[in-house]
């Protein structure tokens, strides 16, 4: 898969099949849209070119937003394009010069003189250029001079796409993450590095490695307790994460901690993927580290057993 962060760096394309949108999870309902770009792209013996946005659209609309939770980031989202079969991705950042370009000037200089359409597969609901002038009613009227042809996403499947999006979000919020994998079609993951923290797992046999997360608009799920699986260098672990203030121990600040099992490495500094496979329990203050032991050997008897049957 190509990427582009520029249209000066646009090819000679050939037949293009396009689409738009910001694709946030590429979930199951987005994965139905770049199939159909797909088998479109193969039928016209051409390339499938996908428009995103980074940083999303939002962020420059309402800077002072810092509600905005993402599903994914974009070397996440650029993953599962590319594992969904899409040719190129163009990633342009959303600016005032771009928000201000007439829909027509959209059509002529973007889709026809630079990615040379022959398909353009676009919701019917889809609004762009300036002040959101320009809608598929636009696109249709200038088949026929620009010889391409617009294919419409229709209601149910944009419904669908828009519930699944906000369904994935609010699952993973309070902790639901059976239903926020199901709507993705597979675990929701997020990557973190591995920084120092007060090693007092490793006390009572549970060492756990203190995950940063650098992208501040990624959303981390609700606390409480996980089975998960862990990626460190390109390996995959099993594992348990608690998601919290940690309250049996004084002092603690919010932190991701995980205990990946069988694993004894060195990984400071090292970023470490992690895929929530399960919801556990409820984060819960114990009264001693040794009663906190036996509540986490349960833990992790759980949490081995969530992963055997992923």
């Amino acid at each position: 898969m190509r990427i582009f962060n520029s249209t000066d760096q646009l090819p000679e394309f050939s037949n293009t099949v396009f689409t738009q949108g910001t694709f946030d999870g590429v979930h199951l309902g987005h994965q139905k849209i770049l199939k159909r770009l797909k088998d479109e792209s193969i039928k016209a013996g051409g390339e499938s070119v996908l428009l995103t946005f980074w940083p999303h659209p939002r962020l420059f609309l309402f800077p002072d937003d810092n509600q905005l939770k993402l599903l994914q980031t974009l070397d996440e989202k650029l993953e599962q394009l590319e594992k969904a079969g899409v040719d190129n991705v163009v990633v342009l950042p959303f600016t005032k010069e771009f928000s201000q370009m007439l829909p027509e000037d959209f059509i002529k200089d973007f889709l026809v003189n630079s990615l040379n359409v022959h398909t353009a597969i676009i919701g019917y609901d889809h609004r762009f250029g300036r002040n959101r002038e320009g809608d598929i009613n636009l696109l249709k009227s200038y088949e026929s001079q620009f010889n391409y042809k617009v294919l419409e996403i229709g209601p149910e499947d944009i419904n669908h796409i828009t519930i699944s999006s906000t369904k994935i979000r609010n699952s993973l919020l309070v902790g639901d993450v059976a239903t926020a994998n199901t709507y993705l079609g597979r675990p929701y993951s997020f990557s973190g590095k591995v920084v120092h923290g007060k090693k007092l797992g490793r006390t009572i046999g549970y060492p756990t490695a203190n995950l940063e997360i650098n992208h501040p608009n990624k959303l981390i799920p609700a606390i409480g307790v996980y089975a998960v699986q862990c990626k460190v260098d390109g390996q995959i672990f099993g594992g348990m994460m608690n998601i919290g203030n940690n309250p049996t121990v004084p002092g603690k600040d919010f932190s991701i901690e995980v205990n990946i099992f069988d694993f004894s490495a060195d990984i400071y500094d090292k970023v470490v993927e992690i895929f929530v496979v399960a919801w556990l329990r409820d984060e819960k203050k114990f009264g001693n580290l040794e009663e906190l032991a036996l509540i986490l050997q349960l833990d992790k008897k759980n949490a081995l057993e969530k992963i055997l049957h992923l």
